[in-house]
């Protein structure tokens, strides 16, 4: 019989033996890459001495294809949980230096469990994906394995919040479970996603294009809108998840975190807010420039930075309330609605309506994109996703109309009529079917077309539009708008009004669940 001191060093050495992985020769491969080991990348994304692990002695069971004399513990991914700001969270880490972090039938059932466990008990799961896909040696096993991550991943939409990092090659069906999760990190340089690779495109469509052309980080975090931000280096990769985690809460029936630290911006800010929106209505500006003197100093943290840049979403927060923020930007395409704008909003919008987040709007919009590329693609079935997310949500909404706010649009972005709660405006705010010159065009055409001097007839008409009808005043007449306010009162009326909905309770029809028009 053994000793216990016999016991003990045997324990020891299977624990070494998992925590070397693949090895140390393959642990200097990965940081010849530039990258960190599954198990670097958790000390970096948890609180110090947290990670506690669940599995590390799993191996896989398989004893063809040349795996029954290769069996290392782990099975390719590193499971448990710990704790981000000393908050509980669930993680899995793949590793590449096992089996190229691919995964078979053990290395699936480590990271279900691990899901089951965030589910039952109300906390995040963060996964950190870097796999060469599914382990070909273990055949449709390692196929279904894949399919009980999708089922979860599904069943714990809206109920904890998911992350995905991709840390390396997400490639074939492993794209799909970070797809489900509310937000995908990438790393540029290191890390691609795609559903066929390079050589699959080429001899199918003769395209000739680079693993990072194809799916690399900066591709899906501009083009695709695949990844919510796309970041220069893993260090940075997980500590934007640590930042984000600071917003959002455990699950969707705990309240969110609020900071006790939150600092006001400084008083000028609040004086330059009066003078930002130009009063030529043609004139663009920066949206960033208006959050970011009206929220907590340093406290915007943008989603999807990249893409869609026409509309602004992201968290801060008021006093230490997080909110999320939707808002259009002028700078961008003159702040106008299009397919992927409006997808990238309604997707944050449910997401903060699902772990009640209370929404702040900022409106400035021309109306939706016009052409035929738009029409063609869908722009009235995608439009109608912001809409639905808008009309949709439950928690407190509250709007600020800083200029446009035109046609379908104005309706679009949190109006009163799809139940916004606090509806405010600024005096440069202009509230109408559509611009005055347009509706002038409309209107008068008959009188422009008779007049000696159309040019001059149409500058006048158009003056005295919008005099009469581009500003806030009408809709506030008809309680479309609670309030006119100066620029400089804002924050304080925003705070306010948080204050005032913190109790908001309000039930959407009972249902199995709606119909969004995807």
């Amino acid at each position: 019989m053994p000793t216990h001191d016999e016991l003990y060093a045997d324990l020891e050495a299977r624990q070494a033996e998992a925590l070397l992985g693949g090895g140390k020769k393959r642990m200097e491969k990965q940081h010849e890459k530039g990258k960190l080991t599954a198990r670097e990348r958790l000390d970096i994304l948890l609180d110090r001495d947290s990670f506690v692990e669940l599995g590390m002695f799993v191996r896989h069971q398989t004893n063809e294809f040349g795996l029954a004399e290769n069996r290392p513990y782990g099975d390719g991914v590193v499971t448990g949980y710990g704790r981000i700001d000393g908050r509980l969270v669930y993680v899995y880490s793949q590793d590449f230096t096992v089996f190229g972090g691919s995964l078979g039938d053990a290395n699936a059932r480590k990271i279900v469990k691990i899901m089951n466990l965030a589910l039952e008990n109300g906390a995040p799961i963060i996964g950190l994906n870097d796999s060469g896909g599914a382990r070909i040696q273990e055949g449709v096993v390692s196929l279904g394995g894949y399919a009980d991550i999708f089922l979860l991943n599904t069943l714990a939409s809206g109920v904890v919040p998911q992350i995905s990092a991709v840390m390396g090659p997400c490639a074939g069906g492993a794209v799909y479970s970070p797809a489900i999760t509310d937000f995908v990190f990438m790393v540029q340089g290191t890390s691609y996603m795609f559903v066929t690779g390079p050589n699959v495109v080429k001899t199918v469509t003769q395209e000739n294009i680079t693993s990072e052309e194809l799916g690399g980080a900066n591709t899906h975090a501009s083009k695709s809108g695949v990844a919510h931000r796309a970041c220069p280096n893993e260090v940075d990769c997980l500590l934007s998840i640590r930042q984000l985690m600071g917003y959002i809460p455990s699950n969707c029936e705990e309240p969110v975190p609020i900071a006790d630290d939150s600092a006001a911006p400084p008083e000028e800010d609040a004086a330059a807010l009066d003078v930002m929106v130009p009063t030529n209505p043609n004139k663009p500006y920066d949206m960033h420039g208006v959050i970011d003197r009206i929220v907590d100093k340093d406290s915007f943290f943008e989603i999807h930075p990249d893409f869609a840049a026409n509309i602004v979403v992201g968290f801060a927060r008021l006093e230490g309330q997080p909110v999320g923020i939707v808002a259009n930007n002028p700078g961008v395409l003159a702040g106008v609605l299009d397919i992927d704008s409006s997808v990238k909003g309604a997707r944050f919008v449910r997401f903060c309506d699902a772990f009640n987040i209370p929404l702040v709007v900022f409106e400035d919009v021309p109306g939706f994109m016009p052409g035929t590329d738009q029409e063609w693609r869908g722009i009235i079935r995608h439009g109608a996703k912001l809409l639905y997310a808008f009309c949709e949500a439950t928690v407190p909404k509250m709007t600020v109309i800083t200029r446009k706010a035109y046609g379908g649009a104005y309706d679009v972005m949190n109006s009163k009529h799809i139940r916004g709660d606090l509806n405010l405006a600024w005096p440069t705010a202009e509230i109408a079917v559509m611009g005055p010159k347009g509706a002038v065009e409309i209107i008068y055409r008959h009188e422009l077309a008779e007049s000696d001097n159309p040019v001059a007839t149409e500058e006048r008409i158009t003056e005295e539009y919008r005099q009469r009808f581009a500003n806030p005043y009408v809709a506030a007449e008809y309680g479309f708008v609670d309030d006119v306010i100066k620029p400089s009162e804002t924050r304080r009326r925003l705070v306010d009004g948080l204050h005032m909905l913190r109790n908001k309770a309000v039930r959407n029809p009972k249902r199995k669940h709606g119909n969004i028009p995807l």
